[in-house]
């Protein structure tokens, strides 16, 4: 901060500093993703509580084509340089899936700082960012039924076996009917169910159990999201602010 830069350049050196890559201390590697996961449930609830589906859906037709044109240019770029590099073709896709989406987390975090979750910018950003993590969602759940096919295998003993190549569009239709299950429960369950909390709470007057309620829907709906529907804690937290930020309460 002092040198003018975002405190999440602090954090990353950081976890460089006490991670198992550097000599010195090594914190617990176990522990830290959770402590993480913790720290992006609210700030994503917090970033969703900004937007309506109005938003996100008068953005779609920049934020839609823009993502997958960028998903799309950026991963064959990475697999041109995986290519002239002598990677197999299997690492070149991995390497370009890796280079094409941005951290939502960190762009998020980035509009806040400079107040532009709420602008134009901001609101396309967001949607952009969304647009980016569905995709991902699908690949890191595909890469292992056809990593056979790609040349990988298990990663030790102790990983299960890869599916057969024959499963990769059954592992599609899967994945894509958790997330349309899980927008479907958002906006017709959700939408009615979390103002009415909220609500109850409201009236008794107590802004502890108030901030309580407002805690557990986060962590609630983040962790549902992953557990239920497989969907990232951060884009099940985004969409539960979202879902209450149509609410007078938001």
């Amino acid at each position: 901060y002092r040198l003018k830069l975002s405190p999440l350049v602090g954090y990353l050196l950081a976890g460089v500093i006490m991670g198992p890559a550097t000599p010195g201390y090594v914190a617990d590697t176990a522990l830290a993703p959770e402590l993480a996961e913790l720290g992006v449930i609210p700030l994503m609830f917090g970033v969703g509580l900004h937007f309506s589906l109005r938003d996100l859906v008068s953005v779609a037709a920049i934020a839609v084509p823009g993502a997958i044109l960028q998903i799309g240019l950026a991963t064959g770029m990475g697999m041109a340089l995986a290519w002239g590099l002598g990677w197999p073709l299997g690492e070149g896709i991995v390497f370009g899936l890796a280079l094409s989406v941005a951290s939502t987390v960190v762009l998020t975090r980035a509009l806040q700082e400079r107040r532009l979750t709420e602008t134009d910018r901001g609101r396309i950003a967001a949607g952009w960012l969304i647009v980016e993590d569905l995709p991902m969602v699908v690949a890191l759940v595909l890469l292992p039924a056809v990593a056979g096919v790609l040349g990988g295998g298990p990663a030790a003993e102790h990983v299960p076996a890869l599916p057969q190549p024959g499963n990769v569009w059954l592992a599609l239709a899967v994945t894509l009917g958790k997330g349309v299950a899980f927008l479907a429960f958002m906006l017709i369950v959700g939408r009615r169910v979390i103002p009415w909390i909220l609500h109850r709470v409201a009236h008794s007057g107590s802004r502890e159990l108030f901030r309580l309620a407002v805690l557990t829907i986060a962590l609630g709906v983040a962790f549902g999201a992953a557990e239920l529907f497989d969907v990232s804690f951060a884009l099940g937290a985004f969409f539960a602010g979202m879902i209450l930020s149509e609410s007078a309460l938001s």
